[in-house]
């Protein structure tokens, strides 16, 4: 029987990197349907955002001069000049001992410098206010291109575009922008005893999980699934559909097949292509140890494992990213500290990713493993998230720190 000559989850990655230069298309598309997409380059500003001098507050706009040493026992004495309406310009400009009354966002003139809020102040007539405290230069007043300045980076290539970076980008009056064609990824799940999901399996038959579940994995992403179904373990069947994913997706993933058994035909079907090449057959990971990863036409097909729960490990740590280098996208994993509940220990050389669920006990958020083997399908089901614990450490220690990482 075949082993596997097995490499790191980095040396995976290294491997993965050197091997692809694939290039994504991209397209133009209107800022409401931007949501979530990947910006395909640098956005600049042309304008400063403001393009004028705007008061913080509702106020009296003055020279910081005028008011300097202002108290309630000596106020300043100012005369009212008028009074900003939004969205206008100012009516005139002031001069010393003068002021115009401002609201919130409104355009201050231009010799003020400054804004003293409606609260420190009081109206002696209807001509005159009394100010009864300082202001510094600049108080209360956003600036010219304080916010953005033309010519600002505002979005980098690879920013995935939220709500507020499309609030951003409204703001220059960007309507229209150029994001990266989502990614098609072609889903193929094998194997003589699966079935679909609205099927009653008979005696020694199960109802495909990885489908759905990756189908899932790929929408959360805001990629493209395209399912091929479920191909029964025949050679020549595996080859034809896999050749038509390749044609119509940007990559393919096989679920089941990636072993060494006489049945796993996902080693032999890809470097029957021409130009097929199977890079890695093995990756030191639990779970997740019979995973291949394969090149034709230029690109990446993963051979991932039939359990669910591997399947989803290889998927987050490998799939995705190799899909998010697609686009350049600069989205980070942020883990949540907490503490281990128990002793846990974990056989040396390959990295293990362990499913936990959270919880605050006397103001401590604490993880606790979900154990389950390797095809019990509802561990990460009933899980917060996963640590990840190297490859060379035994095991993790009760109360010790660790990093939590949500699924």
């Amino acid at each position: 029987m075949e082993l596997f000559n097995v490499v790191s989850v980095e040396e995976a990655k290294q491997i993965i990197d050197k091997s692809f230069n694939y290039k994504l298309r991209y397209e133009k598309i209107n800022i409401l349907k931007s949501v979530s997409r990947i910006s395909f380059k640098d956005i600049k500003a042309d304008c400063n955002i403001p393009e004028f001098k705007r008061s913080t507050v509702d106020g009296f706009a003055v020279i910081s001069r005028d008011v300097s040493g202002a108290s309630e026992a000596m106020p300043s004495i100012i005369e009212l000049k008028g009074e900003v309406l939004m969205g206008k310009v100012p009516p005139a400009d002031i001069e010393c001992g003068e002021c115009l009354y401002v609201p919130t966002g409104g355009m201050l003139p231009k010799s003020a410098d400054s804004v003293v809020m409606v609260e420190y102040s009081n109206n002696l007539d209807k001509n005159t206010v009394l100010i009864y405290s300082p202001v510094a230069k600049g108080d209360n007043v956003i600036q010219v291109g304080e916010d953005i300045k033309a010519q600002d980076t505002v979005i980098k290539g690879g920013d995935k575009l939220r709500p507020y970076e499309i609030g951003v980008l409204a703001s220059i009056g960007v309507s229209d922008l150029m994001v990266y064609k989502r990614p098609k990824v072609g889903i193929i799940s094998t194997g003589d005893e699966v079935v679909t999901c609205n099927e009653k399996p008979s005696l020694g038959e199960v109802r495909d999980i990885n489908t759905y579940l990756i189908w899932s994995l790929v929408v959360e992403d805001g990629f493209e699934p395209v399912s091929y179904g479920i191909i029964k373990d025949d050679y020549e069947l595996l080859k034809s559909v896999t050749n038509k994913a390749f044609n119509e997706c940007d990559l393919v993933l096989i679920s089941g097949g990636s072993s060494v058994g006489t049945k796993d035909h996902t080693l032999k079907v890809i470097a029957s292509f021409d130009d097929g090449e199977v890079l890695i057959h093995g990756i030191a990971v639990k779970p997740g140890k019979p995973t291949i990863i394969g090149k034709h036409n230029g690109k990446i097909i993963f051979g991932l494992p039939g359990h669910p729960l591997a399947c989803s490990v290889i998927y987050k740590i490998l799939v995705r990213n190799y899909i998010y280098s697609l686009m350049s996208q600069n989205e980070k994993n942020y883990g949540i500290n907490a503490v281990m509940s128990i002793n846990y220990h974990k056989a040396k050389g390959r990295e293990e990713y362990l499913p936990v669920e959270l919880e605050t006990i006397d103001g401590l958020v604490v993880a606790k493993p979900v154990f389950g083997k390797s095809g019990i399908i509802t561990a990460f089901s009933k899980a917060f998230g996963y640590i990840i614990i190297e490859k060379n450490v035994e095991g993790l220690k009760e109360n010790q720190t660790v990093e939590v990482y949500k699924l």
